[in-house]
């Protein structure tokens, strides 16, 4: 299902800052050579998430989902002087891609990969978030969540993508795992004193989740 009409997102493209070279040859690259390219970030979304981390200015920001780095790299552009990124990803041959892709990058020594399974990463990363990133295995949504929100601080922020899921979540009954997934995580934070959030119809859904 095509959330967003085409003309539509070239309009947007057209008015949104150009990515830097470097993001402009992941994206290429990504896409030329990438069996799943389709969960590449992107230009549109990329600058919106450098936007919000330019923002926020965080000192310590996590990502569940490296894939091939792109979408780290334009976090990383808001980080504070002294700020680490830390990402997380499961497939080698990704992480392999994204740490290339870092190399290049004047930020290189302030990105930490960690290859592996994020459930059992994430206790083990001893900081407090300012801002996340949430782009990994639908299924695995509300965990990761749930380890995540007492490690953010007071007014961080959990960027969660895919909350839309390609439109599924918008059919009656939701069908499919990840959809099912989906409609369960969007169910879970929207429930969750904690937090409040906005959803936003930016390429396929992202949830802005602030801790109160």
């Amino acid at each position: 299902m095509d959330l967003i009409l085409p003309l539509a997102e070239a309009y947007a493209a057209k008015y949104t800052s150009p990515e830097n070279a470097l993001l402009q040859e992941v994206n290429q690259q990504t896409l030329a050579n990438h069996p799943l390219s389709h969960m590449l970030s992107g230009h549109v979304q990329g600058r919106f998430l450098s936007l919000m981390s330019s923002l926020i200015h965080p000192r310590y920001i996590l990502e569940v989902g490296t894939f091939t780095g792109y979408s780290a790299l334009c976090l990383a552009e808001g980080l504070a002087e002294d700020g680490e990124l830390h990402t997380i990803e499961l497939r080698e041959q990704d992480a392999a891609t994204a740490r290339t892709n870092f190399s290049i990058s004047e930020k290189n020594k302030r990105i930490h990969l960690h290859i592996g399974n994020a459930k059992e990463i994430i206790p083990t990363l001893n900081y407090t978030w300012d801002l996340v990133f949430l782009d990994a295995d639908k299924t695995g949504y509300i965990g990761y969540y749930e380890q995540i929100v007492p490690r953010l601080r007071p007014g961080g922020i959990i960027i969660a993508d895919n909350v839309l899921f390609h439109g599924e979540v918008l059919q009656e009954p939701v069908s499919g795992k990840n959809a099912k997934a989906m409609e369960a995580f969007n169910e879970h934070v929207y429930k969750d004193p904690r937090t409040e959030q906005v959803l936003v119809t930016i390429r396929d859904g992202v949830m802005l989740i602030k801790k109160k």
